[in-house]
């Protein structure tokens, strides 16, 4: 693979304390290379790193020696490493960031899931695609959205359909950079009425939540930074952390919300970038933080300086009054994450983050860079479905129609054996299992596959959590958990 000139004097020139005076990191292992074997020196380093990659031995995160560190111990040319970290760097194996060198960024390319992520080693990937594409026929128990008539059918399509006649001077250019000046505004007044006070120029829009975290942690975050995650918590979020070369750690959070001894103690021991909270109506509990735990954790960042990502999604479908990290601590330290895929239609893809003044230049300049602008099109619906006059009366019905499906669904899933983890007041999500622990041939992939092959699509537990769970749930979305058809496959599994 051929190496650009620019990279090489990238890297030549890094920094090398070791190099200065004359002293290699003797902690680094001599690699089990040599000229005389079959296939060249830059082919064994890359098979070598992989494999220690996918046995653990350097774990996502892990910083890299320098290239003269790496030339020096291992008795090969400078090149020969830069060629080889390259193609690493290609392979996805390694990241880089200028200046600070180059990290293990996640699994090599024929690594194990296990062998690197724990939490994803018992999530059923072939079942990913059908918990977000909506396509399949299996009745989705699993899925993170609700039947299309639950939402309002027709306040979309006339939403959509008025999109659609967008103006003629409007189809040059991609759109302004924060996203459709007339949503940002009303969000911006909305927001302001609800929460805190929050200026137009503190919206950024982007393509849903997902694409929110991305951006966060793209600005914030470089490998090997300590990023704090709820667990069990949103799968996607683990999955990203770990993709960006972060390092995840884990905050229990159960049916009384987030453990602040455990946060405290890890806080003092890892001191965060920055943690990822889903204040309301948690995915995948259903819960929500009390007013004393979010003072908890406000007070927890100032003291060990770390950033506060509130995911607020399903605020609109909380109750009045619940705990507002972004309303308590007025933006300074909270980048708050929200989106309309949970209240409109997950098909609009438009999310937004709210931020202090200082921090939206950056994340705007991350957006450019990574995808310009985002769908004016689609912004243009959202805009025009949230400022009708039936807007707020649906969301309110859909709410209602939640803590009733909600109630119905914990009652049927205890009647067919399954004990519900938390008892949510409201939102999308009940979770519930068995208390007995897994057993090898009966555990939650086992159960998930048999499912699927009945028609039904489940979203074990392992998907939302770093480690395996002890026993095997399910996330349950109260729309379909109801459903004999499901009830009666569960009785099965006892």
């Amino acid at each position: 693979m051929a190496v650009s000139g620019e990279h090489q004097r990238e890297v030549l020139n890094e920094q090398d304390p070791a190099a200065k005076d004359g002293k290699a990191d003797s902690a680094w292992p001599v690699l089990p290379i040599a000229r005389q074997r079959r296939g060249s020196l830059v082919d064994q380093i890359v098979a070598a790193i992989i494999g220690m990659v996918n046995r653990r031995e350097l774990r996502v995160g892990t910083k890299m020696p320098s290239v003269r560190q790496f030339a020096k111990v291992n008795a090969v040319s400078t090149f020969t490493v830069v060629e080889s970290y390259d193609r690493l760097l290609h392979l996805g194996v390694l990241s880089s960031r200028r200046g600070s060198g180059f990290f293990v960024a996640r699994c090599g390319p024929d690594a194990p899931q296990q062998a690197c992520a724990p939490s994803a080693a018992a999530a059923v990937d072939a079942l990913t695609p059908d918990l977000y594409s909506g396509q399949s026929d299996a009745l989705p128990v699993g899925a993170g959205w609700l039947p299309p008539e639950w939402y309002g059918e027709s306040t979309i399509l006339d939403a959509v359909r008025h999109a659609m006649k967008i103006p003629a001077g409007r189809l040059r250019g991609y759109g302004h950079p924060l996203g459709f000046p007339s949503l940002r505004q009303h969000l911006s007044a909305s927001l302001s009425a609800e929460l805190c006070a929050v200026e137009p120029e503190q919206i950024l829009l982007t393509h849903g939540a997902t694409h929110a975290f991305d951006l966060v942690l793209r600005t914030l975050t470089r490998p090997g930074d300590v990023v704090f995650v709820e667990d069990p918590g949103y799968s996607n979020l683990l999955a990203l952390v770990r993709h960006h070369g972060c390092v995840p750690v884990g905050i229990p959070r159960g049916a009384a919300g987030l453990d602040m001894e455990a946060l405290a103690r890890e806080a003092a021991a890892h001191h965060p970038k920055l943690m990822f909270v889903n204040t309301v109506l948690q995915n995948p509990l259903g819960t929500s933080l009390s007013q004393a735990q979010a003072h908890r954790l406000l007070a927890l960042a100032e003291q060990y300086d770390f950033w506060l990502v509130e995911d607020d999604i399903y605020r609109e479908l909380a109750a009045p009054g619940e705990a507002s990290l972004a309303a308590m601590d007025g933006l300074r330290r909270v980048i708050r994450i929200g989106s309309f895929s949970k209240t409109l239609s997950p098909v609009l893809r438009v999310g937004s983050i709210c931020a202090s003044c200082s921090l939206i230049p950056e994340l705007v300049r991350v957006k450019m860079l990574t995808g310009l602008t985002t769908s004016e099109v689609n912004e243009r619906a959202v805009f025009d479905a949230v400022s009708s006059r039936v807007y707020r009366r649906q969301v309110e019905r859909l709410a209602q129609q939640l803590i009733d499906a909600g109630a119905r669904a914990q009652e049927r899933l205890l009647e067919a054996g399954l004990q519900p983890l938390a008892r949510p007041r409201g939102g999308m999500f009940v979770s519930a299992g068995w208390t007995a622990p897994a057993t090898p041939g009966q555990n939650a992939r086992t159960i998930a596959e048999r499912a699927l092959r009945a028609g039904i699509l489940l979203a074990p537990g392992d998907f939302f959590c770093l480690h395996a769970p002890a026993t095997p749930w399910f996330r349950f979305n109260v729309a379909y958990a109801a459903e004999p058809q499901l009830l009666d496959f569960l009785r099965t599994c006892l």
